[in-house]
């Protein structure tokens, strides 16, 4: 029974999008930044972390191992992340892109937008493969 429990906590944890990251110690980088909402496009302030090739966020900045994140995007799904004050009229406004969506944030000054995109460009770098095995060619073996 015991490791029932185990399997079924453990799929849980994976599930989740933050397993072990211990995202309340030692963060890259954190801040409060506004987020466009994915359904109701409204703005909301939300405290990010990003840690270990996840960019999460929270309602609150005081985080602790048993907060748990409004949302996580693993970065190493991220395909660009730029600036967009010309698409959204907004300063400070960046962009992150996945190849399933665009999320829209806003800092508070160019600086921390500036920041903001380095650190997860960065994380992108040092988290995602270059070539996926699927997207590898062997040009010997074509018809």
């Amino acid at each position: 029974m015991a490791s029932l429990w185990r399997a079924a906590t453990a799929l849980t944890e994976k599930l989740n999008g933050y397993d072990g990251v211990e995202f309340w110690s030692n963060p890259e980088r954190t801040g409060w930044l506004a987020k466009q909402g994915e359904y109701i496009k409204t703005w909301r302030l939300r405290w990010f972390v990003l840690k270990q090739g996840r960019l999460l966020w929270f309602k609150e900045s005081s985080i602790m191992r048993a907060s748990r994140p409004r949302g996580v995007i693993p970065v190493a799904t991220c395909l660009t992340v730029k600036g967009a004050e010309d698409i959204l009229n907004m300063q400070y406004a960046f962009e992150l892109s996945t190849r399933k969506e665009t999320m829209y944030f806003t800092a508070d000054s160019e600086n921390e937008k500036e920041d903001w995109i380095n650190s997860i460009g960065r994380s992108i770098v040092q988290h995602s493969r270059s070539v996926t095995d699927s997207e590898i060619v062997d040009y010997d073996n074509m018809c």
